[in-house]
């Protein structure tokens, strides 16, 4: 299973249990134990707990696909960019080498 996967799941599994969280206070409004100003409040908590959790996850995630990266002596893009402006930059000096050789 590829990471893009078990992150698509887990987050798919983070939004099913805040509809069930929703779900759940709503049923619990009807059956009167919570005033509907109460159960906003709720859900307003739990969403702002949920995304907290999410962007945590994915900082984690990344960090761990970046250490595995890295441990397997793999470039970033960032390096890749790295690489390509230096090839850039000696690609210019060696046309103006070449260009000012061919004038003496």
């Amino acid at each position: 299973m590829l990471i893009g996967e078990v992150i698509k799941k887990a987050m798919l599994v983070g939004l099913g249990a805040q509809e069930k969280a929703k779900e759940f206070v709503d049923e619990l409004v009807k059956a009167g134990e919570l005033s509907k100003g109460e159960a906003s409040t709720l859900v307003k908590e739990w969403t702002t707990k949920a995304e907290e959790s999410t962007k945590e996850f994915d900082k984690r995630v990344k960090e761990t696909v970046a250490n595995i990266l890295e441990k397997l002596n793999i470039p970033t893009r960032e390096d890749m960019e790295k690489l390509e402006k230096k090839v850039q930059a000696l690609n210019s000096r060696l046309k103006k080498l070449e260009g000012g050789a061919s004038e003496e």
